[in-house]
C-alpha cells in the first residue's frame, strides 16, 4: 500500500463556484422562509395543534441520524483498524460535522425564537430528552473536530485513534438520544418503544453511507482524481448490508406493534390506511419500503453491476429519498394518529378533533427550510476540502488497497 497524500482541491473553477452559489440560493432561500415564518407566525405552515414537529423536523432529524452514520467510515478505520477506510477518515468527519450542522440550523430556525437557543444552551433540565441531546450535539461538535484534527495535523495523529474510540462511542450515544426522543414519547403509539433508540442507529449507518458515497463519488469525478473500484465495491457491500439491517429493524418494530394489543389501531393505520392513514400508508410501502430499501438492495446485489458507478449512485439517491420518507412516517405519521389522552378512562368526546387523524400538508416554507439546511452541510463539505487537506490525492487501486497486486 502506497503513501496516501492528502490534499485540498483548487476551487477556482467555473463549476466550482456555480456549485457554491447553487447551495447558496437554497440557503438565502431558507433564511427567506424563516423571516416569513417568524414574521407571519406559524399559521402560515402545515403544522397545527396536533403536528407540531413538522416538515422541518424531518429534514433536521434526517440530517442529524445521517450525521452519526457518515463518521462510520472514519470508526471502521480507527476503531476496527482497517487500514483501506484510513485515506477516507478525514472526509467523514467532515462529512459528519457538516450534517450535523445543517440539522441543527434547520431546528433553530423552526423554533419560531432562535434567540431563545441561548436559555437552552445555558439552562438544563437533566429530567428532559432533549435536555440530553442538547449536551449531546455540542459534544459531538467538540470529539469529532479533534478527531479531525489529530488525523490532519501529523504531530498529533498518533493520538487520532483514541480520539476515534471517543468519537464512536459519542455518535452511538448521541444517535440513542435522537432515537429516545421518540422512544420515551409513551402518549404517542407509533413513538412509545424502545426500540426506537437501536433503529435509529442502525437507521444511521445506512443513510449516513449513502451520503458519503454520494459526495465520495462527486468529489472524485469532478476533481478528475483517480477512485478505484476496491473502494467503492467495499463500501458499496457493507451499504448494503446496512440496508437490510435497517429493513429488518422495521419489519420487527411493526411486529412488536401487532403483538401489543393497544397499538393494533396505529398499525392498522400506518400499514392499512385505516382511520385516514392512507397516505402515511402509501409513502412507507411505495416510497420507504419499496424505493427506499428493496431496490437499492437489488441494484446493490445484482449480478453485473458490481462496478457501476452509476447504479450505485442511483442506489444511494433512493437510501436517501426512503430514508426522508421513513422519517416523515415517524415524526407526521406518529403525529397525525390520535392520541389516546386518557387510557383506559371512559371520556365525553367533543366535536374538536377528538379521535380524528390530523390533515397535515408541508407549505413551500417549510420545505424550502429544509432543502436549505442540506444546501448548507453540501456548502460545509465544499469549502471544507478546498480550504483542508480532507480528499487524498489518489484513492486508485493500487494506492488504496493494502492487497493490491499488479497484473
Amino acid at each position: 500500500m502506497k503513501k496516501i497524500h492528502l490534499q485540498e482541491i483548487d476551487g477556482n473553477s467555473m463549476g466550482y463556484l456555480g456549485l457554491l452559489a447553487f447551495f447558496g440560493a437554497f440557503v438565502l432561500a431558507a433564511l427567506g422562509s424563516t423571516y416569513y415564518m417568524e414574521h407571519n407566525g406559524h399559521w402560515v405552515t402545515g403544522m397545527n395543534n396536533q403536528v407540531v414537529w413538522g416538515m422541518p423536523h424531518v429534514f433536521a432529524v434526517f440530517l442529524i441520524v445521517a450525521a452519526s452514520g457518515a463518521l462510520n467510515v472514519a470508526s471502521i478505520s480507527s476503531v476496527f483498524n482497517q487500514k483501506i477506510y484510513k485515506p477516507l477518515a478525514p472526509l467523514s468527519t467532515l462529512l459528519a460535522l457538516a450534517l450535523l450542522l445543517g440539522g441543527l440550523m434547520i431546528l433553530v430556525l423552526d423554533l419560531g425564537r432562535p434567540d431563545r437557543l441561548i436559555v437552552a444552551m445555558t439552562k438544563y433540565n437533566f429530567k428532559s430528552i432533549f435536555a440530553w441531546n442538547m449536551i449531546l450535539y455540542n459534544g459531538f461538535f467538540v470529539i469529532v473536530g479533534v478527531y479531525a484534527w489529530f488525523m490532519l495535523d501529523r504531530t498529533m495523529k498518533k493520538y487520532s485513534r483514541y480520539a476515534g474510540f471517543a468519537a464512536f462511542i459519542w455518535r452511538l450515544a448521541l444517535t440513542t438520544g435522537t432515537g429516545s426522543i421518540f422512544g420515551f414519547l409513551v402518549a404517542r403509539p407509533g413513538y412509545d418503544m424502545a426500540m426506537m433508540a437501536p433503529m435509529f442507529i442502525i437507521m444511521s449507518f445506512s443513510f449516513g453511507l449513502a451520503i458519503y458515497l454520494l459526495v465520495l463519488m462527486a468529489a472524485y469525478n469532478w476533481t478528475n482524481r483517480p477512485l478505484g473500484d476496491v473502494v467503492v465495491n467495499r463500501l458499496r457491500k457493507l451499504l448494503g448490508v446496512f440496508v437490510a439491517a435497517v429493513l429488518y429493524f422495521v419489519i420487527v418494530y411493526h411486529l412488536t406493534n401487532l403483538y401489543a394489543t393497544e397499538h393494533h389501531g396505529f398499525e392498522a393505520f400506518m400499514l392499512l390506511g385505516e382511520n385516514g392513514g392512507s397516505k402515511y400508508s402509501n409513502i412507507f410501502w411505495f416510497v420507504q419500503i419499496l424505493l427506499g430499501s428493496l431496490i437499492p438492495l437489488a441494484m446493490i446485489y445484482a449480478p453485473g453491476v458490481a462496478n457501476c458507478r452509476k447504479t450505485l449512485a442511483t442506489a444511494c439517491v433512493l437510501i436517501v429519498i426512503g430514508g426522508l420518507a421513513q422519517m416523515y412516517t415517524i415524526i407526521i405519521g406518529g403525529q397525525a394518529f390520535p392520541m389516546e389522552i386518557f387510557p383506559g378512562m371512559e371520556v365525553l368526546e367533543s366535536t374538536f378533533a377528538d379521535g380524528a387523524t390530523t390533515i397535515y400538508s408541508a407549505s413551500l416554507p417549510e420545505i424550502l427550510l429544509g432543502l436549505g439546511g442540506i444546501a448548507m452541510s453540501m456548502m460545509v463539505v465544499a469549502l471544507g476540502i478546498k480550504v483542508l487537506g480532507f480528499l487524498p490525492q489518489s484513492l486508485a487501486d493500487e494506492v488504496a488497497d493494502p492487497h493490491y497486486k499488479a497484473k
